[in-house]
């Protein structure tokens, strides 16, 4: 006859179980009882259960969710996490903005606050700025500084893995060598985590956009600079030291302009929103800016239409040879230059099917991001919802904020 197992190893695995629960919740936003059992690997019944007991303190709500069921009946209903679990922060500084949003762990976003920033913004100028449009964010939120479970950090640069520091190629020159990651947590209190921007914009993408259903796909991020973020197998790959997808700094003609990663002939020097404008403003004035140049290339304009096409033309060559090592499902095109539609992805879809090998280029589907500007902000908050281990809370109304 089996010996009953001792009452506290039933709470561990109880515990254990409603822990899987709690962080299938935040990584999917809704979700279905039967999807959680699936993913989870646990009974229905024990599912259901569990459910129930996190219904009752609060911590989980029901959702009716627009349309019809499989078979044309009820509108499904499905779980998400409630506000009381606690809200993430997401900022992102760019070239030319601070921008932070605060979202429950439903994947809502709750508030959302900018402000524009002078070129070539100081680290502590944008850190003063953030921390003033947090507070903001969470008064317009209506949420309490006690209920964020952690933050996450966007960078328009490369952060190394192993100390933290943003890389020599960022857009920012003042932040190379800086770690922002320390500086902000001490400033806010919070854990806080830190990703490049094209990193980021491949984590809201898997998160709320275009990716949502896709397991292995490159985000590529056409703007100022020239990056993208890889995810396989449904989570974001960095490589070892942090700075997989740095295509930007591809070579591409080995004659070519020097790069500010001091190399030379980077794609980056050739298909760059910068590059760009700096092609086309002999022609259009010295105060041309990239989305004129978008404007006129949709109307038609030729040598706009020219411009971009070459960029596009650059980039799908060196896509194609991402497409050739990784083989995604998708690459999505997001950042700046990824407004101009069609006029940029038809000529970036043929290069990577002329020299991309036929099983790689000839199912890779290439689509536009879906998320626009808010991209990389939206990816800086998917840093804490998806982040299971670093953002953790263990009972109602106690959080636990991990370093890292």
């Amino acid at each position: 006859m089996r010996r009953a197992a001792p009452s506290g190893s039933l709470a561990s695995l109880r515990d254990r179980n409603r822990r899987l629960l709690v962080d299938e919740l935040r990584r999917a936003g809704l979700i279905s009882r039967a999807e959680l059992a699936r993913r989870t690997g646990l009974s229905r019944s024990t599912v259901s259960t569990l459910v129930a007991d996190l219904q009752a303190q609060g911590l989980v709500a029901e959702r009716e969710v627009d349309g019809a069921g499989p078979q044309g009946g009820r509108p499904p209903v499905l779980l998400s996490l409630e506000r009381a679990a606690g809200v993430a922060l997401g900022i992102d500084f760019g070239k030319r903005h601070v921008r932070v949003i605060v979202s429950d762990l439903a994947h809502t976003v709750l508030a959302d606050v900018e402000r524009p920033m002078e070129t070539e913004q100081s680290a502590p100028e944008g850190f003063e700025v953030a921390v003033a449009l947090v507070h903001q964010a969470l008064a317009d939120a209506g949420v309490e500084q006690t209920d964020v479970i952690g933050a996450g950090m966007g960078v328009p640069g490369p952060i190394d893995i192993s100390t933290g520091e943003v890389g020599s190629s960022a857009i920012l020159p003042g932040w190379i060598g800086l770690r922002p990651r320390e500086d902000m947590s001490a400033r806010l209190g919070l854990a806080v985590r830190v990703e490049n921007d094209a990193n980021l914009g491949a984590l809201a993408e898997l998160t709320w956009g275009a990716g949502r259903d896709t397991q292995d796909f490159v985000y590529v991020k056409v703007a100022s600079g020239i990056g993208s973020g890889l995810v396989l197998g449904g989570q974001l790959y960095t490589g070892a030291g942090g700075i997989a997808g740095e295509i930007g700094h591809s070579m591409v003609d080995e004659r070519g302009a020097v790069c500010r990663c001091g190399n030379r002939g980077c794609l980056e020097t050739i298909a760059s929103t910068r590059q760009i404008r700096e092609l086309l403003r002999p022609a259009r004035g010295a105060d041309l800016t990239i989305e004129e140049v978008i404007a006129h290339a949709r109307e038609g304009d030729r040598a706009s239409r020219r411009v971009i096409g070459d960029a596009a033309r650059a980039i799908g060559v060196v896509v194609a040879q991402v497409c050739n090592v990784l083989n995604p499902a998708k690459v999505i095109v997001g950042g700046d230059l990824s407004a101009a539609g069609d006029v940029l992805l038809d000529p970036l879809r043929d290069e990577v099917s002329r020299h991309a090998v036929p099983a790689a280029g000839g199912h890779v589907e290439i689509v536009p991001g879906v998320l626009g500007r808010r991209a990389e902000v939206l990816g800086a908050a998917a840093l804490v919802l998806r982040d299971v281990d670093g953002f953790t809370f263990n009972a109602p109304g106690e959080v636990t904020h991990q370093a890292g």
